[in-house]
């Protein structure tokens, strides 16, 4: 039987790289988005392509939405190893703490905190069980040792706070299965030309990104508890 793996936010951008990759590595891709349109024309070229995908219609924002898409795996695809959070929204991106609203801030931890939370939540017990992996992707400016020693960052508050916690829920997953066979780390695939940050330019690619969260995602090394980016351990 092949693995399976869920991506999250993956009709396009790094999500849809990392659907990819591990379609061509030989996995089961269960590939996650909120408009079934854009999710199901992603799959149909992916699927031309040779690689075994499904679309599950999931929208980070909508608690139904989440339930429908966890029961449908949990009822469906109970061989499930690999969890891969890489749905995300960007707040608005403040530029500094002042800056910051707290409609924008409220939204950033929905979506990439609160989001994240109800899907790990309902996907959890099922990755234990099989001895999987969960990878939050985060960012990072999630890092608190990069924000206070960076000679220069974003200091977009709404974002990177989300981040941060989603890092926090990362370690408490992490402890949690600390004496078992299943893992849960964070990767950061560093600045990245993509949607999320209106295609800015001078980021290494999509696929260059979605190449570094899926070699740590299926190396076979002991990740548990890390933050990870292409050079390896990131600090907390």
């Amino acid at each position: 039987m092949k693995k399976t793996a869920f991506v999250t936010g993956a009709n396009k951008g790094i999500g849809f790289e990392i659907v990819k990759q591990l379609g061509e590595a030989g996995w089961k891709v269960l590939l996650g988005a909120r408009s079934a349109e854009l999710g199901e024309t992603a799959v149909a070229e992916l699927a031309a392509k040779g690689l075994d995908v499904e679309f599950i219609a999931i929208d980070m924002n909508d608690l139904k939405s989440i339930e429908q898409a966890a029961d449908t795996i949990n009822g469906n695809h109970s061989e499930l190893k690999l969890l891969i959070n890489n749905a995300g929204m960007p707040g608005a991106f403040s530029r500094s703490f002042t800056d910051t609203k707290e409609e924008d801030l409220r939204n950033a931890f929905e979506v990439n905190f609160f989001g994240t939370f109800r899907l790990n939540q309902r996907l959890f017990p099922l990755i234990k069980a099989n001895e999987g992996t969960v990878v939050n992707v985060s960012t990072d400016m999630a890092s608190l040792d990069h924000m206070q020693n960076a000679a220069f960052t974003l200091n977009a508050f709404d974002y990177n706070s989300s981040k941060t916690a989603n890092n926090a829920m990362t370690l408490s997953m992490a402890y949690e299965v600390r004496d078992s066979g299943a893992q849960v780390f964070a990767v950061t695939p560093g600045f990245t030309t993509t949607d999320l940050n209106g295609n800015a330019v001078g980021g290494k690619s999509k696929e260059a990104a979605a190449a570094i969260i899926v070699g740590y995602a299926t190396d076979g090394q002991r990740h548990n508890g890390e933050f990870l980016d292409e050079k390896g351990v990131f600090a907390w």
